[in-house]
């Protein structure tokens, strides 16, 4: 049964968890998150990562705009040792909204500011150099590059399609346009590292473009069928920007779990979607493994489409209804999912998601979950947005304020759902608090 968050101490927490049958990895001693990873040559001088979430407060042209460069300021005064830039589209129609970034020629410039900005102040903050890396996408089906749906899927799915009112004969992308779409990022992986970037990720997750390849068992054609056939798209343009950008890093941030029946879903059990199946995603990341990746980044679900179980929050997105589960039931399976990951390939760095409902209980999660090594960085998204400084005050102070936490209230989650510039409608309410109203509005 779904519980808004109640839990002041860890007692509440391990007595929560034992109440529901679950477990979780707890450690009071948090100095395990102030080591330093290894990336590529690199050093991200403590556990902690800022997951890609979009701010969705590009310039026209697509460069970052003055609250892109104040949010990445945030975060590197903020401590976080590595900094993973928000998706950023690769062609002008791959935008899942109109002020989403767009790297290319005219906005390279902009970006290579941002970079070296976001570098400084993580020196002047904290003195030490963090390691950077931009998801570069393509919406897919939930591409609105001008406000208004223009999706480009995969396949039809039973499950989706309606929710876009998609016709049968909705033309999925032909074979011909992926197979030109490979060389879309390897010319934005070529514009990152001339921007300054470490690492470059090719975004399969959350069902866009290349995400909804992996499920893709109903397509026909060479990106179809086979999990070889699934997977090409990720695994040939990684190799081909690896070979096309010398200097630069590839990894991606996957799906593990999607929680859409199969055969219209990645990661999931064939008789049960409710039940994660992680033998396809494990294949594919120990395929990317020869590719030289140096991390892996997992994320599960999807968010336009919520299913009684996923996501933990408070209070459900405008229309998507309440989960029927309990939230400590959905941080539970993300770190599982995670552990499943990271035990199968412990030599590779995995980045961790999914804490943000634990509050200022996620400190003691994280240093468990590195501790037994269930991942080795733990990621925050949404907890970014409200509180960027997180990481500093875990690592000076050792402890969370709880009035600076994220309260899982979906607020951000809604602000991009209604397509206006999206940021903490709680913790950072002068901004965006005005932005959360403007946008319900504008959906009435």
């Amino acid at each position: 049964m779904h519980k808004r968050f109640h839990l002041h101490d860890l007692d509440a927490l391990r007595t929560e968890l034992s109440s529901l049958g679950l477990s979780l990895p707890i450690r009071e001693d948090l100095a395990v998150l102030g080591q330093p990873v290894p990336i590529a040559g690199l050093r991200a001088p403590n556990r902690f990562a800022v997951q890609p979430m979009e701010g969705f407060d590009s310039a026209g042209d697509g460069s970052p705009g003055p609250l892109a460069f104040r949010r990445y300021r945030r975060y590197a005064e903020g401590g976080s040792g590595l900094i993973w830039f928000e998706a950023t589209a690769v062609l002008p129609e791959a935008r899942s909204n109109p002020r989403q970034l767009v790297l290319h020629e005219g906005s390279e410039a902009a970006f290579s500011r941002l970079v070296a900005a976001t570098r400084e102040d993580a020196r002047r903050a904290f003195g030490h150099e963090i390691v950077t890396v931009l998801q570069l996408t393509h919406s897919g089906r939930y591409s609105k590059p001008e406000g208004t749906p223009r999706p480009i899927i995969a396949h039809h799915s039973p499950v989706l399609d309606p929710m876009h009112r998609l016709p049968p004969d909705y033309p999925p992308a032909t074979d011909e346009y992926l197979d030109r779409l490979q060389d879309a990022y390897v010319r934005a992986a070529g514009l990152a590292a001339r921007a300054g970037f470490d690492g470059v990720d090719v975004k399969a997750c959350h069902r866009y473009l290349v995400s909804e390849l992996l499920a893709s068992h109903t397509r026909d054609g060479k990106y179809g069928g086979s999990l070889e056939n699934r997977s090409r798209l990720l695994r040939e343009t990684l190799r081909k920007i690896r070979d096309a950008v010398p200097g630069i890093f590839v990894t991606t941030r996957i799906n593990v779990y999607d929680a859409i029946p199969h055969p219209y879903g990645f990661g999931v059990s064939r008789d049960d979607e409710a039940r994660p199946d992680l033998r396809e995603p494990i294949q594919v990341i120990r395929a990317l493994r020869p590719l030289g990746i140096p991390l892996v980044n997992v994320s599960a679900g999807n968010p336009y489409y919520n299913p009684h179980f996923g996501r933990p929050y408070d209070r459900p997105i405008a229309g998507s209804g309440t989960p029927d589960e309990h939230p400590l039931e959905s941080v539970a399976r993300l770190v599982e999912l995670t552990r499943q990951v990271q035990q199968a390939m412990p030599d590779l760095p995995v980045v961790a998601t999914g804490y943000s409902w634990l509050r200022h209980l996620m400190p003691y999660v994280a240093a468990g979950a590195v501790q037994e090594g269930w991942a080795a960085l733990i990621g925050q998204g949404r907890s970014a947005f409200a509180y960027p400084d997180a990481a500093r005050d875990i690592l000076v102070a050792g402890r969370m304020e709880p009035a600076k936490t994220c309260i899982t209230c979906s607020g951000c989650s809604q602000i991009m759902r209604d397509g206006t510039m999206t940021g903490c409608v709680v913790r950072d309410s002068d901004i965006y608090g005005q932005q959360y109203k403007l946008g319900r509005r504008l959906r009435r």
